[in-house]
């Protein structure tokens, strides 16, 4: 069996990691195409050092543009790769530009095609990536769900037949990273000594927003503990677009981190403060509170116990020293993205359920 997995972004690289390790532990062929939609090295080839990952066997280096633009400029190489490795399944991780194209040039060309990350709905139809995830559901020959309320979700959209519930590919590498950077003794460069919490910043919602991200910077400087800013490109972009300087008060800038050095930062703090999902769930994976700028989640599970707290308005910054100081949850933790062992699992779907 052939599987041809496409990504582009960092999350994609984590989730790719066990992924290729439990395809080669179960023989199948596996070609990697990177479509370059992250193209920095800090935040792409560190990653693929970092967790292992074989190399890609295509670069498309389509770099970055308006969301129809970069869509529209994987499609065409997408499709023609696709047509000449005509592998058993397309594998499609999460929810990027990347994600779409790649569902979009294997369904034109009735190449099967499978979504890693299946069912994961925000509601919330100004985000992209809800349109990317939807769409790249409903146009999937089958649906790799990491919880049981993405099961649902699938189902009340009538995909129950093309669904299995497989876990969470996340848990698999974060809890290995985890387990080695505490044999280690790893610490995050750069992370100030005492009690600290550690900040990204990317989406659209916040960074384009001009008084809405200088509004969140403020609060963040004014935090009583340093907070490690590990900045996106993105954001050191549109902050000098917007004239907000990111280096005041209790901000401490840094680049973006290789995975086990951010495992590392997140496991040396005492919290998150993020819009990244990816981010929010493995703080909770890893059992610090996360505070999340945005106004819902993926995630609900991290939720409960007020593990995970969404602060949705810039008023609500107003408070965020309360929150994002709350200490650990209200209540021991679920694991409802299972015990590590979810690329195993895909792995034998794919097989089982090859066409």
């Amino acid at each position: 069996m052939k599987v041809l997995s496409v990504v582009g972004a960092r999350p994609q690289f984590v989730k790719l990691a066990p992924v290729a390790e439990a395809l080669g532990d179960a023989g199948v062929e596996h070609v990697i195409v990177h479509t370059g939609q992250h193209y920095d090295p800090e935040l792409s080839d560190v990653f693929f050092a970092d967790l292992r990952i074989p190399a890609p066997d295509v670069h498309l280096a389509v770099g970055s543009g308006s969301h129809g633009a970069q869509t529209g400029a994987m499609l065409g190489p997408l499709e023609s790769v696709m047509a000449e490795q005509r592998p058993d399944w397309v594998l499609v991780y999460g929810d990027t530009n990347s994600t779409l194209a790649a569902a979009l040039a294997a369904v034109k060309i009735h190449v099967p095609l499978a979504h890693l990350e299946a069912g994961l709905r925000s509601f919330n139809r100004r985000m992209p990536e809800e349109h990317n995830r939807v769409l790249t559901d409903h146009a999937a020959d089958l649906l790799l769900a990491p919880t049981q309320v993405a099961v649902d979700h699938l189902a009340a959209e009538g995909l129950a037949a093309r669904t299995e519930l497989v876990g969470d590919v996340m848990t698999d590498v974060c809890f290995r990273v985890r387990d080695a950077v505490l044999a280690a003794g790893t610490r995050a460069p750069g992370a100030p000594d005492g009690d600290h919490v550690v900040a990204t910043l990317h989406r659209a919602e916040n960074t384009d927003d001009s008084a809405r991200l200088a509004a969140i910077v403020e609060a963040l400087a004014a935090l009583p503990v340093p907070v490690l800013l590990l900045a996106h490109p993105r954001l050191r972009a549109k902050a000098a677009e917007h004239g907000i300087a990111l280096d005041r008060g209790s901000i401490v800038v840094a680049d973006p981190l290789p995975y086990h050095e951010m495992v590392a930062a997140v496991l040396g703090a005492s919290g998150v403060v993020t819009d990244s999902g990816g981010l929010q769930k493995e703080a909770y994976l890893l059992g610090r509170p996360c505070t999340t700028l945005r106004t819902e989640t993926e995630w609900v599970e991290t939720l409960e116990g007020e593990w995970n707290m969404l602060v949705p308005t810039i008023a609500e910054l107003a408070r965020l020293d309360e929150i994002v100081l709350r200490g650990a949850g209200a209540s021991p933790q679920a694991t409802p993205y299972g015990a590590g062992d979810a690329a195993r699992r895909v792995a034998a779907v794919l097989q089982e359920r090859r066409p």
